[in-house]
């Protein structure tokens, strides 16, 4: 299934991966949103488990493994980009919070760069619109989650 210009929305996950006050970010190295932060995510490849996808992601962009925190999605994300010919991009994000457990923070794939970011600096970073919109709305959450560690 194609990414750009699609036939219908394509489904993808991301991971909240937190570290004492901090949180995992990655500068995109792939449109959309080539060059800006976000979190380790990527799109559920066909018979794959949401969750199992979740792991795979941070494995494939950061080298971590990590442990999926909560059973269910912190929330769901609609991101939907419009242009002239119409819908260019649209996922249906599924967001996890996880801790990491092992490997060494390295950016891979499609990443450009890898770091942890306290929680209070993430917004000083040029993040795409649909993070700065879920991290605006969960930021007490993500707080709260990391100090229960």
């Amino acid at each position: 299934m194609r990414r750009e210009y699609p036939t219908q929305p394509i489904v993808g996950v991301g991971a909240l991966v937190l570290q004492e006050d901090k949180l995992l970010l990655v500068k995109r190295g792939a449109e959309p949103s080539k060059g800006r932060w976000s979190i380790p995510g990527g799109v559920l490849e066909l018979g794959e488990r949401v969750r199992d996808a979740v792991v795979r992601e941070v494995k494939e962009e950061c080298n971590l493994d990590i442990e999926i925190a909560m059973d269910r999605p912190s929330d769901v994300v609609d991101n939907i980009t419009m242009d002239e010919k119409g819908v260019k991009y649209h996922f249906v994000l599924l967001q996890f919070l996880a801790r990491p457990r092992g490997g060494v923070l390295t950016p891979y794939d499609d990443v450009l760069d890898a770091r942890w970011v306290p929680l209070e600096d993430v917004e000083k970073y040029d993040l795409t619109r649909s993070f700065l919109e879920f991290f605006k709305k969960h930021r007490e959450e993500l707080r709260e989650f990391s100090s229960c560690r």
